[in-house]
């Protein structure tokens, strides 16, 4: 007759395996996500420079780094510098930055973002990496935690909210940083 002690230790090998494959399976679901995340960012990023290209503005008045921002127009009025290519879908969590729009319009996870790299702007400070993000956020600098906040900051690029002048190192954009534009 079997020890309860061994039916015990039998119960607990197949629950150990049941949460090993389950975390096998996270894993490389977080992986394909990974790869479907960057896959549609690179669409995005097509569709954004072809609205660049087929955008009536004149390429002086809008520079790569002005996506999403106002620009002066004859008779004083200001105008969207990025076409319906990069305006604001209706279901879309991250507005294009606007003269005048505040950082409440947007979720918490991003005003946080924002928060970070305005008070490194107003310290005079570099940019951060999105691992240094996690960091100061006391998150676990694990993979997924910071593939999300890299994906949130590539919004806010995107958006117009920051600028990444240097790959994986982000800081305000010119427009939220206000007068005297961005570190």
């Amino acid at each position: 007759m079997p020890s309860v002690v061994g039916l015990l230790e039998q119960r607990e090998l197949v629950a150990r395996r049941r949460v090993d494959e389950l975390r096998e399976e996270v894993d490389r679901i977080q992986a394909e996500l990974a790869l479907a995340e960057r896959d549609w960012k690179e669409w995005a990023i097509a569709r954004s420079r072809v609205g660049e290209v087929l955008d009536p503005v004149e390429e002086t008045e809008q520079g790569h780094d002005q996506v999403g921002r106002t620009v002066p127009r004859a008779g004083g009025r200001t105008g969207q510098a990025l076409s319906a290519a990069g305006a604001a879908k209706p279901r879309s969590q991250v507005p294009v930055w606007r003269e005048g729009l505040d950082r409440s319009v947007l979720s918490v996870d991003y005003q946080r973002i924002l928060e970070a790299l305005g008070d490194r702007h107003r310290l005079h400070q570099g940019p951060l990496t999105c691992q240094e993000l996690a960091h100061m956020f006391g998150l676990d600098a694990v993979p997924a935690k910071v593939e999300a906040l890299r994906s949130k900051a590539k919004r806010l690029v995107a958006r117009g909210w920051l600028a990444e002048r240097q790959p994986g190192r982000f800081t305000l954009a010119p427009g939220p940083a206000g007068p005297g534009g961005g570190s």
